[in-house]
């Protein structure tokens, strides 16, 4: 089991290191986006599989459990804002990389236009220079949900 106190990787590494149309396509995100590193895109990546994959086995099934589990499904990213209300299940296989890294602080910092570059909006977060909720966010990273308000610090 390990223990508890260690720290897991919440992302997996591509299975072959050196494909092109991989790297290409993870350095314009990098670029896009503002990311540090590629390991940023990898747990995005594995955030939007493992959501996917309890689509595809909600898909399969059909009982009583498995409709609570689906409507809290989405609910859950209804409220992440990465899908729309009134939708099914089948919505769920069509995000894609974009949709999860568009709810970042980071991206939506930017979006808001508090930032003039996504690279600008990375800074101001790291230098504590904006508000979620009324509460110092430091985390690029942070996951922003619909019924969040951002603000930046007054000096």
């Amino acid at each position: 089991m390990g223990d508890p106190k260690k720290k897991r990787k919440q992302y997996e590494t591509p299975t072959h290191p050196w494909r092109k149309d991989r790297i290409d396509r993870e350095n314009e995100l990098i670029k896009r986006y503002g990311l540090k590193n590629k390991r940023e895109i990898w747990k995005a990546e594995s955030r939007l599989r493992n959501f996917r994959r309890l689509a595809r086995d909600l898909l399969g099934i059909h009982t009583e459990q498995s409709k609570i589990e689906e409507d809290q499904l989405l609910k859950k990213l209804q409220r992440l804002g990465l899908l729309a209300d009134e939708v099914s299940l089948d919505a769920v296989l069509g995000l894609n990389i974009e949709d999860i890294l568009d709810r970042r602080l980071q991206t939506q910092i930017y979006k808001l236009g508090l930032a003039k570059t996504p690279s600008q909006a990375r800074q101001l977060v790291v230098h504590r220079q904006i508000r979620v909720n009324d509460r110092i966010m430091k985390a690029p990273s942070y996951f922003v949900r619909t019924e969040d308000t951002i603000t930046a610090v007054s000096a």
